[in-house]
């Protein structure tokens, strides 16, 4: 039955693109996301769903679709530089065959990426994007929220739709990507179109950000604490109440107390000790490894290369007998552990160019996000309002999701290379606006000066 159902949906969709190619776009966002195939259990799970869409998506685009608008931009050419690097990279990796399957996933998304601004050239698309993000993204996060409200949790305890510990299943991903995309999700329900502003979608918006949150405390993700930690942060810049939401968010903060489990205590307190804690010692341990690695191979050694990392370090072992604690000192031997930080990925993975690319194409895209937002704040005009809270939105997305990189490898993650796409595509938008008005300011000009000639002719 579930298989009939995603099978049928996606059936629907792939009829409704031959009138609308654009809807092609969104329903490979939408299997990329949710990957229904992993979901399903019979015919569904031998498909090539992602395949097909991406085929659709593009091959819509190139033959029915309308391209006006469309440009390459820099950006995007980082991108491309990224992904043949990449390419390069895999063809001369320390782990060819488990190079390979990396790679097999990573083109997919960067293509994607580069591919997308190309199709959002008006606002009802742009919107329309971030509609299938928000929701993809929100039917993991309430049964994720469901689960924990019915006593459901516990790192590495939580199951999702598909018992597979990838992608954005993966908890702290899944963490970091629900906290991220909070700001879009209101953004929409204050400029979006398709759903107008009414109580039904502001009760929805509050319950589902509300399940945002609720992941990392049932996955127990210290990432996620650390993402939520950023939002609050970023939400004091556009708070006009300052002291009254620091309050706010206090009173939340001790209110949820009592009902947080020990277990979740126990593992945010290693956010302040990491060395007491296996998992965060050999991040570091990881850390300083690859500083050593990128000194040989400053190249980079391919994907996965860290599993040539092998290193030693030492463990507080605390025993309890009756009220007396000792604490006992042991080394540790470990190897071929993951980097658990895109800055350590990139850099181990693709060396210096790789970082300093990846490092870039955000960073471009924080300072875009800015420009916007000081360009276009004080538009009152119905039909641009909404651009500077839509690069808000982003840029406060973007933030949150470097912060949960410097401490997971998702340096590839669809979800925030899709929200790369989407700024790339307002900014474009709004290059095409000025362009336009600047045209129209030109034109006014020189009928205004043509029109002061011929008065002062007939004056003459």
């Amino acid at each position: 039955m579930k298989d009939l159902f995603f099978l049928t949906f996606i059936a629907y969709v792939l009829l409704l693109g031959l009138r609308r190619p654009f809807l092609w776009v969104l329903l490979y966002i939408y299997i990329d996301i949710l990957s229904p195939q992993r979901i399903g259990y019979s015919i569904i799970t031998s498909l090539p769903l992602s395949l097909i869409a991406f085929a659709a998506a593009f091959g819509g685009w190139l033959a029915l679709d309308r391209k006006e608008g469309a440009r390459f931009t820099l950006r995007q050419g980082l991108m491309l530089g990224l992904l043949l690097y990449c390419w390069w990279t895999t063809g001369n990796a320390d782990f060819p065959l488990d190079a390979q399957t990396k790679w097999d996933w990573v083109w997919k998304a960067l293509l994607f990426a580069i591919f997308l601004p190309l199709t959002l050239t008006t606002r009802a698309r742009i919107e329309g994007l971030a509609i299938s993000l928000v929701l993809s993204v929100a039917m993991i996060v309430i049964a994720t929220g469901l689960k924990v409200v019915t006593g459901g949790g516990g790192y590495g305890e939580l199951n999702f739709f598909v018992d597979d510990n990838s992608g954005i299943y993966e908890s702290s991903t899944l963490a970091t990507v629900a906290i991220g995309l909070i700001p879009l999700l209101w953004w929409l329900v204050r400029h979006g179109t398709v759903f107008p502003r009414h109580w039904t979608v502001t009760i929805f918006a509050a319950a589902l950000t509300f399940s945002s949150l609720l992941v990392p405390i049932g996955t127990e993700a210290r990432t996620g604490l650390l993402c939520i930690a950023a939002l609050a942060v970023l939400l004091l810049r556009y708070s006009k109440r300052r002291i009254l939401f620091i309050a706010g968010a206090g009173v939340l903060g001790l209110a949820a107390l009592p009902f947080l489990p020990q277990s979740y205590y126990q593992r945010m307190a290693t956010i302040a000790e990491p060395g007491g804690d296996e998992s965060a010692s050999t991040r570091v341990a990881v850390w300083e490894w690859t500083l050593h690695y990128v000194e040989t191979k400053p190249l980079g050694g391919g994907f996965d290369a860290y599993r040539s990392n092998k290193f030693t370090y030492v463990m507080p072992v605390r025993k309890t007998d009756g009220n007396t604690t000792t604490v006992t000192y042991e080394e540790v031997e470990d190897k071929a552990r993951a980097y658990h930080s895109s800055v350590f990925e990139m850099l181990g993975e693709q060396g210096w160019p790789g970082l300093l690319t990846w490092a870039l194409l955000h960073l471009l895209g924080l300072w875009q996000m800015e420009r916007i937002q000081r360009r276009w704040k004080k538009e009152e005009d119905e039909t641009t309002r909404w651009i500077a809270p839509l690069a808000s939105a982003l840029q406060m997305g973007a933030v949150i999701y470097l912060v949960g990189a410097l401490f997971q490898g998702i340096a590839y993650q669809p979800v925030m290379l899709m929200l790369v796409g989407l700024q790339i595509a307002l900014h474009t938008y709004c290059l095409r606006i000025e362009s336009a008005r600047g045209l129209l300011e030109r034109s006014a000009t020189r009928r205004a000066a043509v029109a002061g000639q011929m008065r002062g002719a007939v004056a003459a």
